[in-house]
């Protein structure tokens, strides 16, 4: 097993290389549900949007640094994701930030991971619990593996009474000789409690699973493998290799994206459908080619049931943004929402999509700009809006410069107050390697309104700090 393990592992590695140099390269049902839905801001259309940094990560031994991952967020607004490496034994963190009244935020290192045979380097983001529990993956570590440098874990953090955070290893991938290994992906719980999620490599064929972790009543998890990717034709028609989460269907279905396989080898989108006998049926829903190429992220819904996603490369550039609409007589069919990499648009999208009410689509690009102080340009934030005739018009909301942050690999999200939050890989200041990254803030600025919040319907979700600090500056007075 270990040799057919570093063989992939190795693979990888390259595909990561190849992508970093030549294309200049992560609840119940409920929550599920939450979080592929639209969210509930921003109503009017902002003339401006304003970053500000809110923590500037730091290799200096007890914070972490390197994030690719999103934020989530609890009730009181609090911050919570994860960084690959740094900390106390140098394998990531998990970590909380807090606004505080002088509109600042403070960071909180909740876990630092590598001690012993807990997991390490965690590439995705986490989840909650309904009694406020964290869950989530890590890439590396556990007990099995240890040739390459473990095959991943699953964990979860609770709060104890001390307003301490006590990790727990729920699983740990290589336990059996063809078990899923190096999970890169967030998990999702169905209405049950159970966890479900992908890893890159493992299973009969080696090119990844999706798994069920089940509690049982002795307090431990029960892992099941629903499905082993390459199944179909030798991986001439199946998708393999998949990078991200999964999100469910009203009826339980689960749907993915695979980077590789598929008729043209750059990837798939799949369904996995519950059999009557325990097992689960997978469909390609679509093989990726001419209309963009290895897919990074993972899918969402909107409310008629239609699926959106990003790949990050192909199309007419590099990149796409993509609609799958349901056909009434099956099937499915793609439409190309957008193209990235023209002139100073942003390129290589490798983060999900989010919804705001009015329907508009946001995310981001690692690379591409208007900045060139990073190699092959810092990254953007952007916004798509559906037009009466059809099509979708971008709108670069925010241009990466390097010292507020550079790269995005991650996606984004709304708090209630229509600012957008998210994460950085890179920071171009002094920081060991450049790696350090930072948690970042868009707050939308409404040309009718100045001197007031962001938001004019929303003014009282926005702290009195943070009005002056983006506003006063531009001295724009209330109409």
């Amino acid at each position: 097993m270990h040799r057919k393990q570093q063989f992939c592992n190795s693979l990888t590695r390259t595909i990561s290389g190849l992508a970093t140099v030549a294309l200049a390269t992560a609840t119940v049902l409920a929550l599920t549900v939450f979080l592929t839905q639209p969210a509930q801001a921003q109503t009017l259309p902002a003339a401006a949007w304003m970053e500000k940094v809110l923590h500037n990560f730091n290799n200096n031994g007890t914070d972490g640094y390197y994030p690719r991952a999103s934020l989530i967020s609890d009730a009181a607004g609090n911050l919570y994701g994860t960084t690959i490496y740094g900390s106390t034994y140098g394998w990531g963190t998990v970590f909380e930030l807090t606004p505080t009244t002088g509109g600042g935020w403070t960071e909180q290192v909740l876990h630092s991971f590598g001690n012993g045979t807990d997991g390490g380097e965690p590439r995705a983001s986490l989840i909650f619990d309904a009694a406020g529990n964290l869950y989530g993956t890590t890439y590396g570590g556990g007990i099995y593996c240890h040739s390459i440098g473990g095959c991943g874990t699953v964990f979860e953090l609770t709060l104890t009474a001390g307003g301490n955070w006590t990790e727990a290893v729920l699983y740990n991938f290589g336990s059996f000789t063809d078990d899923g290994y190096e999970p890169s992906a967030s998990l999702i719980f169905d209405a049950a409690g159970n966890l479900y999620g992908t890893t890159q490599f493992g299973g009969i064929h080696g090119w990844g699973t999706v798994f069920e972790l089940t509690p049982t009543t002795g307090g431990g998890w029960s892992e099941q493998v629903l499905y082993n990717f390459c199944a179909q034709t030798n991986c001439s028609t199946d998708g393999f290799l998949p990078s991200a989460g999964l999100i469910f269907d009203a009826a339980g279905n689960l749907y993915g994206t695979t980077t590789l396989g598929g008729t043209d080898g750059v990837g798939t989108v799949f369904e996995l459908t519950p059999t009557g006998g325990g097992g689960w049926s997978e469909q390609v829903l679509l093989n990726f080619g001419t209309g963009g190429a290895f897919p990074q992220a993972g899918l969402i819904f909107d409310a008629a049931g239609n699926l959106y996603g990003t790949t990050s490369e192909g199309g007419t550039n590099i990149g796409t943004v993509f609609e799958l609409t349901p056909n009434v007589g099956g099937g499915w069919t793609e439409t190309v929402l957008h193209n990235f990499g023209s002139g100073t648009d942003g390129s290589y999208p490798y983060a999900g999509l989010i919804f705001d009410a009015a329907g508009n689509l946001y995310g981001t690009t690692q690379y591409g700009g208007t900045y060139n102080s990073c190699s092959g340009g810092c990254g953007t934030v952007f916004e798509l809006t559906p037009t009466a005739g059809g099509k979708w018009t971008e709108q670069v909301l925010l241009n990466f410069n390097g010292t507020g942050g550079a790269n995005p690999y991650a996606g984004l999200i709304f708090d209630a107050a229509g600012h957008l939050y998210g994460t950085t890989q890179l920071t171009y200041y002094n920081c060991s390697g450049f790696y350090c990254g930072t948690v970042f803030e868009l707050m939308p600025i409404y040309a009718s309104c100045t001197r007031c919040s962001p938001s004019d319907s929303r003014e009282s979700g926005v702290p009195p700090a943070d009005r002056k600090d983006v506003l006063e500056p531009n001295w724009i007075e209330r109409p």
